[in-house]
């Protein structure tokens, strides 16, 4: 059995700005893009969210929520900086380290023998070391599997912590709300309450063809989370997986042409992006992205290996069909990598068949 500890920086954006600004402190605050520029809240403290703002909430909603809501623009490099700061205490105690984001990360202390190997004591202290050394505070959730783990950091938020231990996982399992378990968004919640499944104690009396009836590969993964399993370890060394460039519009777009004419602006960006953090790795496929005006989105893929103007604006145009009227309010586009493992394994077997 492992022992993983998710940690989850509380409010984190937000909370960077009111350590160094005390005037914001008390006071309901987000930390996002412009109303007048259709911007989107990044983060919020927990004075905004008692107004019901949210995470990914259009800035100008969030302000009819919560007419007095402080609404400043991000500081990324500030973030940056104090999440490797963050990391660095990380690596005192594991170099079993997965960051997920700038404000969370999984750790395997499974070998660590600090505080008698305690992995209880060891979120403690990594919390407290957090907090003394950068003002924050942060939440962690322990468990031997990491999909409990990260279920539990949000369950004492915030500045607290919570603990499913071995003996207690089960129950705690068969509890959880299916909505819980990550990766469950509302639709996929909603499909599972229609077949009568809302914890993980209904799926465990469901056959697993049910769910992959109905969720594909995805129904194979709920039926392991439902049953208290998860096998994947700390991935300390992530490839990146792509590379691409979107932007909000500053008014709905209604037209094919609008929208292929900014799909031009973002492709320059994209081959200078690829040129900077890509350089070496091959393509596999490209992608557009579409938003809708009711924040809903769709995208369109085709196997491709280099970036191809004509296969973007082909890609946009199928996209552009799914609007059914609705107007964009945002255009994205993304270049797949092949994975430097798949890369090798396609030479190996290249090699092979020239011997």
């Amino acid at each position: 059995m492992r022992k993983i500890i998710h940690i989850d920086m509380d409010c984190y954006f937000a909370a960077v700005e009111m350590r160094d600004f005390p005037q914001y402190r008390g006071k309901p605050l987000a930390v996002g893009g412009s109303s007048d520029r259709r911007g989107v809240i990044s983060t919020c403290n927990y004075e905004a969210r008692a107004f019901g703002v949210r995470s990914a909430m259009a800035s100008a909603y969030a302000l009819k929520l919560c007419p007095n809501l402080l609404l400043v623009p991000g500081r990324m490099e500030v973030y940056k900086a104090v999440s490797q700061q963050i990391r660095e205490i990380f690596s005192r105690y594991t170099s079993l380290i997965e960051p997920l984001s700038l404000d969370e990360a999984y750790l395997d202390v499974s070998d660590c023998s600090l505080y008698q190997g305690s992995a209880t004591r060891i979120a403690e202290v990594i919390r407290s070391d957090i907090f003394k050394e950068t003002g924050l505070t942060a939440s962690a959730g322990v468990s031997p599997i990491k999909f409990v783990a990260k279920v539990a950091s949000d369950l004492n938020k915030p500045n607290g912590q919570y603990v499913v231990s071995p003996d207690t996982l089960m129950q705690f399992v068969r509890a959880l709300p299916l909505g819980e378990i990550p990766g469950v968004g509302k639709v996929t919640e909603e499909k599972l309450n229609v077949l009568g499944l809302k914890t993980c104690a209904d799926v465990q009396q469901v056959p697993l063809t049910l769910l992959t009836e109905h969720f594909g590969k995805f129904g194979a993964v709920l039926y392991e989370r439902a049953h208290g399993r998860d096998e994947r370890a700390i991935v300390s060394h992530r490839e990146r997986k792509s590379v691409g460039v979107e932007t909000t519009l500053p008014k709905d777009l209604h037209t094919r042409e609008a929208c292929l004419d900014v799909l031009s602006s973002l492709i320059p960006e994209l081959n200078r992006r690829l040129g900077r953090s890509a350089s070496g790795r091959r393509i596999h496929k490209l992608v557009v992205k579409l938003k809708f005006d009711d924040f809903r989105q769709t995208t369109i893929e085709s196997r491709a290996e280099e970036p191809s103007v004509r296969l973007f604006e082909s890609l946009l145009s199928q996209a552009f069909v799914r609007a059914e009227g609705r107007g964009i309010r945002l255009v994205g586009i993304a270049a797949g990598l092949v994975c430097q493992s798949e890369s090798e394994q396609e030479s190996s077997a290249q090699l092979a068949l020239s011997l």
